[in-house]
């Protein structure tokens, strides 16, 4: 019964027609387990989550050792608590010096709910400009500047005010001006098919931001925690945003966000009006506490500098006539077939060998690989012999 997909069906609210159905008991590193024993490998990484793998052992510590002392015990921002000390003390040393201060939050789509008030607030602003194919969440503000209207037209009146330029288009930077609150941009645009700038853009728009007096929003949701080969993907165009949001990887399997700018922004949101923006789960203890142990992971592990290498090991294997073209920065890729109907068929018969993949939300003949940071060499080249053998049978 515990498996029912009776029950899934029933009484869990389903988000597509044609859910995967396949039930999963456990997982350990790049692994998913039916209860039965027969697994999967995970090459999306739960959609951009498990960068260091299912349940790594370090992370799996942390979150016991901060369960044996406490769980939930405030509403965010009033007591002093030890691992959302610890993490924004970590995660703002990694930092460029002017993202010094961390608001946490449950979930990415939050963190950019976050940021889109903090940037009125802090230009007393209203304009915002966001990217076409763009993707910053579901919720209402988030769903707003997100740039696919096959998902938005059925929610509309949405936020006012909100314009979308073509990522990577410079002429279009012309459309921020002193009207402008905010940009927000995917530093890499996810659900777009992996659609990489280049530095002279987005040097040019940090540019124009100034100029113009504009907050500029980077969403390292999808593509941060190292998933592009930096730990931050903005860190590869010589730039640093004004605020940065992040989530997905970086709690390493449990529910966080955050949003990170000066204090001198993020002090704002204590007055006119006071508890200007207020969470009752953001920062909890248990999910810093695995953040935390996935930072350290990260640095400590020289998880990062292997990303690229492992990277160009998928593009050596992975190669097929019928494959139009990949994208890829790191580890995360886009591979680009001739139809949506195909690219349907291959993630079926990869999900039938043990392999997943996934679609992208606006670049329906593509699939997506974006694999724990954690993958093997020999798993590698044992993914991409089940991912030719799907390409092949469909």
């Amino acid at each position: 019964m515990e498996y029912s997909p009776e029950i899934f069906l029933a009484h869990l609210a389903q988000t597509t027609p044609f859910p995967f159905l396949i039930p999963i008991e456990r997982a350990e590193g790049i692994y998913l387990y039916e209860p039965g024993g027969k697994h999967y490998i995970d090459l999306i990484s739960g959609v951009g989550v498990t960068n260091i793998g299912h349940r790594h052992p370090k992370v799996v510590q942390a979150i016991k050792d901060q369960v044996d002392k406490h769980l939930h015990v405030m509403v965010y921002g009033e007591y002093i608590q030890s691992t959302p000390n610890l993490l924004a003390q970590k995660l703002t040393s990694l930092l460029p010096q002017s993202l010094n201060s961390c608001y946490f939050v449950n979930s990415g789509t939050e963190a950019n709910e976050g940021a889109l008030k903090l940037a009125k607030r802090a230009t007393g602003r209203t304009g915002i400009i966001s990217c076409k194919k763009s993707y910053h969440g579901s919720t209402h503000g988030s769903l707003s500047v997100s740039g696919n209207e096959t998902k938005k037209s059925a929610f509309r009146p949405l936020l006012p005010d909100v314009r979308f330029i073509e990522f990577g288009n410079t002429d279009h930077l012309s459309m921020i001006n002193d009207k402008t609150a905010c940009v927000i941009m995917e530093t890499i645009q996810g659900d777009a098919g992996v659609r990489i700038p280049t530095k002279a853009y987005m040097k040019a728009l940090r540019k124009k931001c100034h100029e113009t007096g504009t907050l500029l929003i980077l969403d390292e949701i999808q593509c941060g925690m190292g998933r592009t080969g930096s730990l931050f993907a903005f860190e590869q165009f010589d730039i640093v945003p004004d605020i940065l949001t992040i989530g997905k990887a970086f709690g390493g399997g449990l529910p966080i966000g955050a949003f990170i700018a000066d204090q001198k922004w993020m002090k704002l949101l204590t007055h006119d009006p006071m508890l200007g923006h207020i969470t009752t789960f953001g920062g909890n203890p248990v999910c810093c506490a695995s953040a935390l142990a996935t930072l350290q992971v990260l640095q400590e592990e020289n998880v990062v500098a292997q990303v690229e290498a492992k990277g160009k090991l998928f593009e050596k294997y992975l190669t097929h006539p019928s494959i139009k073209e990949i994208r890829r920065i790191g580890l995360f890729f886009a591979i680009d077939f001739e139809s949506e109907e195909k690219v349907k068929r291959i993630v079926g018969n990869a999900l039938a060998m043990g392999a997943i993949c996934f679609w992208f939300l606006s670049c329906p003949n593509s699939f997506r690989i974006a694999p724990p940071l954690t993958i093997t060499e020999d798993e590698i080249k044992f993914s991409c012999e089940i991912l030719l053998a799907a390409i092949e049978q469909s």
